[in-house]
Parts: structure tokens; C-alpha cells; sequence
């Protein structure tokens, strides 16, 4: 398996990746269309968004196929809009999952992350997941979630400088699922 930046010519595969990974809602486990996969739709509107990270935007290969991608854009925390990023979607082709294509990209863009300057970084899924790579629930932090019925699921991992405090605010295309 090979961990690059994603490129123009990935776009289609990286869609047709998120919606074969996210077909049955992660939260429901009901069936969605192909065409009714939110995952996919934002990661082709945060490409277009002012919050694109070029750099943060990471395939996995394997013999040249996509097998899975990760995406942190601008995220911001108020009042003092003081970036930091917010991390998501992150998806793995079906055929490829539990085999640590998820945490390679996860500790991947992490490592750039911190490498860039990053200072923090924030999202909503799954504690027992994410706990493994040093995220903790958001409010330990001083971060609190843009809806705070996310409690425990919306989580935060500080990168490098002085701890940051306020409300998180993702990229604009979060906003518009």
C-alpha cells in the first residue's frame, strides 16, 4: 500500500470509493442509493471549498487503485476564528476494511498535519476508533462541538503549539448536508 496526495485525476475514484464505503449509513445501517451518499458529495464540495487543504487530502494505493481517502479542510474555532482542521470523511473500500488502510491514512494526515504547523484537529465519529490515534472527547479540550447533542462522538486531538479553546466550526459544505 502506498499513502500519496490525492490528484485531479483521482476525484472520480475517490467519489466512487466513498460511496461504496458509505452505501449503508454508518449510523442507521439502512441502504442508500449511489446517488444519495452524502460522504461523496461533500468531499467533491470541499475540493471546491475556500477550506481545501490540498496537502491534507490523502489516497491510499493499492496497484494503483484507490482503496481509501482522507480529508482535512479549515476548520475554525470562535469567537477568535483561530484555524484548526476538521477531519472527515474518511473512507476504505468495503473489500479492503479492518485490514489498517483506515489508521495508516489516519496517522498519514495527522503526521502532515502536525508537520505543517497544524495546531489541532477535530471530528465527529466513533470514540473507540478514534481514542487510538490520541483523539479525547472534544470538551476536555476546552473544544466544544458546533451541536452539542454530538456529546462523546465529537472529538479532538491537539498537534503542536498552545492548547486552543472555543466552539469548532467546520468548512462550509459540512453545513449544507
Amino acid at each position: 500500500m502506498i499513502v500519496r496526495r490525492e490528484r485531479p485525476a483521482d476525484h472520480a475514484a475517490v467519489h466512487e470509493l466513498h460511496v461504496a464505503a458509505f452505501t449503508i449509513d454508518p449510523v442507521t445501517g439502512a441502504m442508500r442509493r449511489p446517488d444519495d451518499v452524502p460522504e461523496a458529495r461533500l468531499v467533491d464540495a470541499l475540493r471546491q471549498d475556500v477550506g481545501f487543504l490540498p496537502h491534507l487530502s490523502l489516497v491510499a494505493l493499492d496497484e494503483d487503485a484507490v482503496i481509501g481517502h482522507v480529508i482535512a479542510t479549515r476548520g475554525r474555532l470562535e469567537p477568535l476564528a483561530l484555524p484548526v482542521l476538521g477531519l472527515g470523511p474518511l473512507g476504505v473500500a468495503p473489500d479492503h476494511q479492518r485490514a489498517g488502510v483506515g489508521s495508516t491514512l489516519v496517522h498519514s494526515v495527522l503526521a502532515v498535519a502536525e508537520a505543517s504547523g497544524e495546531r489541532a484537529v477535530a471530528l465527529l465519529g466513533a470514540p473507540d476508533y478514534y481514542r487510538r490515534f490520541g483523539f479525547v472527547r472534544s470538551a476536555d479540550l476546552g473544544i466544544a462541538p458546533p451541536d452539542p447533542q454530538w456529546g462523546e462522538h465529537f472529538q479532538a486531538r491537539l498537534l503542536s503549539g498552545p492548547a486552543v479553546q472555543g466552539t469548532f466550526r467546520y468548512a462550509d459544505p459540512f453545513g449544507r448536508l
